[in-house]
């Protein structure tokens, strides 16, 4: 639908183009590893580039079967097609069909999770926002200096209530789905599961696993550098090991293996909605709750850092959403959402609307503690309460 807006509003269709950014739209994101940004960040724990999904796409794009295939499209169509993924080259509208405000990854995914998660949150009227999609030239800059103009998606001005929709909607998906607490208490059990299994393996203590030595979590942890490696795992590996590393001797794998399998997830304690709520009801403002939150985090920092490292009694949880950003953090045209106003001038659209003006950022800390585990919660409680009550003076 977002060519069918180009092959509209663009004078002269760069065929070539149009072909390699649906080839970049397909392909982008065939690097994901297991669990997809869940294993990533145990790949930035421990070094791995292997974890990384873009750079797996852009390695199996340039070299390989999927290489072979879009070549056969034209000599250097597959580098042209990693290079949109990685951003290289000249911006333009066929760069905003894979990576932008309205890019096509993002508007399928959007409806794609909403309808399988089942959350009747973040809908959008898909039809009405790409009926209104136009492409202008938007101009771009550093501080106060224009330096040209780039051609991408816009909207036109019946379009507001549909944008607003979209902003919100997206916004809405991470509280709900993506920072739901049952959600990012898993995401926690598998990274520390994993971290702890390649690190045992790497020190050549794969019999305290439970691992053979043939399974693909071993020949990835031994050789990360190797794509294919990489490519031997998948979700599907990951739970077949789980039985087996429930059996590990090493008690930090299997209690992790057994949460995950068993789908025994941590007791979620979540200290942000405990210090907003207590602080906000003595007309506090959003700053002393972000103070109050980093004097927890450091006690909690500190105290984790006395405990078992092979198994630690929490797992910290911290992350933020901003609902849109503002001009200065963006880093062009294509990372925001311009808007004509009625009177036909293009802004942005936090400048037209004062709903997505007025949202705040989502912020979530949390800490994941066993169940069964008082004593650690006891002491979690205790820190919370006490910096809380000191806030409140």
């Amino acid at each position: 639908m977002l060519m069918d807006v180009i092959g509209r509003h663009v004078p002269k269709v760069e065929v070539s183009k149009m072909r390699q950014a649906l080839a970049a739209a397909l392909v982008h994101d065939l690097g994901h590893g297991p669990f997809s940004h869940a294993f990533e960040s145990v790949g930035k724990r421990l070094g791995l580039k292997m974890a990384d999904h873009e750079h797996v796409s852009d390695v199996l794009i340039r070299d390989s079967e999927v290489a072979t295939v879009l070549n056969e499209l034209g000599s250097g169509f597959a580098n042209d097609v990693a290079d949109i993924i990685r951003g290289r080259g000249k911006k333009n509208v066929y760069r905003a069909v894979v990576s932008s405000q309205f890019d096509a990854d993002r508007l399928d995914y959007m409806r794609r999770d909403r309808l399988m998660t089942g959350t009747q949150h973040a809908g959008i009227d898909f039809k009405w926002l790409i009926a209104n999609l136009q492409i202008a030239s938007v101009p771009f800059g550093v501080d106060e200096s224009s330096i040209g103009e780039i051609e991408t998606f816009v909207l036109g001005p019946k379009a507001i209530f549909g944008a607003e929709a979209y902003v919100l909607g997206l916004f809405q998906l991470y509280p709900t789905v993506y920072f739901h607490k049952a959600t990012r208490g898993a995401e926690k059990i598998f990274g520390e599961l994993l971290y702890r299994t390649i690190m045992l393996i790497q020190n050549d203590s794969l019999d305290a696993t439970g691992l053979p030595n043939n399974h693909p979590i071993v020949r990835f942890a031994r050789h990360p550098d190797d794509v294919e490696s990489a490519l031997g795992l998948d979700d599907t590996s990951v739970w077949g090991a789980l039985p087996l590393m429930c059996e590990a001797r090493d008690g930090a794998i299997a209690s992790l293996a057994q949460s995950l399998r068993y789908r025994e997830l941590g007791k979620c304690v979540d200290i942000r909605e405990r210090v907003a709520h207590a602080i906000e009801d003595s007309g506090k403002a959003d700053d002393e709750i972000d103070a109050c939150c980093a004097k927890i985090k450091e006690k909690l920092t500190d105290w984790l850092g006395r405990q078992d490292a092979n198994m630690p009694p929490i797992h910290l949880d911290e992350a933020q959403r901003s609902p849109y950003k503002v001009v200065e953090e963006t880093q062009g045209p294509l990372d925001r959402i311009n808007i004509y106003t009625n009177g036909g001038k293009l802004v942005d659209l936090k400048q037209r609307s004062a709903v997505v003006a007025a949202v705040k950022p989502f912020k979530l800390f949390r800490v994941y503690c066993q169940r069964s585990d008082m004593e650690t919660q006891k002491v979690v409680n205790a820190i919370v309460d006490g910096e809380i009550g000191n806030a409140r003076q």
